[in-house]
C-alpha cells in the first residue's frame, strides 16, 4: 500500500489524493484519478446524484452557452414546450430577464469575441427581441 493510502477495518480504502506531503513539500507522484472523476454528477428522479457520461453533454464553449440561454428565452416566451412536463407556458418577465442577460453579455465581451461569436450574439439577440415584443402584443 502506498504512503498515502490506508485501510481502516471497516473496508474503506483512503487515498491522500493532495500534490503536497504534510511537511508542505512536493509529493513524488500524483495519485491516479478514478477514470470517472470528470463526469458531471446528474440528479434522478429520486433526488439521487449520478454519474452522467461524458458524452451526454455537449462541449462548453461560447456557442454552447449563449444558445442554452437563448433556447431558455425561448421557452420562456413560449415558444418552445418545456422538456419536463411538454407543455409550453409563457413567462414573460423571466424572459426579458434573460434576454437582459445576453445583453450584458454582449456588452461585457464587446472586442473579445470572434466575427462568429459577434454574428450569433447580434442574430439572436435581434430574434429574441422581436418575439419578445410579439409576446407582449398578444
Amino acid at each position: 500500500m502506498a504512503s498515502g493510502e490506508s485501510k481502516p477495518a471497516g473496508g474503506f480504502k483512503v487515498t491522500d489524493r493532495r500534490s503536497f506531503t504534510d511537511d508542505a513539500g512536493a509529493r513524488d507522484e500524483a495519485p491516479a484519478a478514478s477514470p470517472d472523476a470528470n463526469a458531471p454528477k446528474v440528479a434522478s428522479s429520486a433526488g439521487v446524484t449520478a454519474e452522467a457520461p461524458v458524452a451526454a453533454f455537449p462541449p462548453v464553449d461560447f456557442h454552447t452557452f449563449v444558445l442554452s440561454l437563448g433556447s431558455s428565452a425561448l421557452l420562456h416566451l413560449g415558444e418552445i414546450e418545456n422538456p419536463n412536463d411538454g407543455v409550453s407556458q409563457k413567462d414573460l418577465p423571466l424572459a426579458k430577464h434573460t434576454i437582459d442577460i445576453l445583453v450584458m453579455l454582449e456588452e461585457k465581451t464587446k472586442g473579445n469575441l470572434s466575427s462568429a461569436e459577434e454574428r450569433l450574439m447580434e442574430s439572436l439577440l435581434y430574434d429574441l427581441r422581436l418575439r419578445y415584443v410579439e409576446a407582449m402584443k398578444g
